[in-house]
């Protein structure tokens, strides 16, 4: 999937498609940050607004609280 404007995707598909990346390319957020050319407070800001966070100890965006 290409991402050439991630800030135009529907935030839901943004959240399957960045999964998928961190599952299989990108071994951490920033490889996934530097390939997809957004900053980090902007894709948080946009997952979060469909109840989503980034939990590093499993590299991936989850609904699952942080603690």
């Amino acid at each position: 999937m290409d991402l050439d404007k991630p800030r135009n995707l529907d935030p839901n598909i943004l959240l399957g498609i960045i999964n998928d990346k961190l599952r299989h390319e990108c071994m951490s957020i920033e490889d996934l940050l530097l390939e997809i050319e957004l900053e980090r407070e902007e894709l948080d800001s946009i997952l979060a607004g469909v109840g989503y966070h980034y939990n590093g100890s499993t590299n991936q965006y989850t609904s699952e609280p942080i603690s």
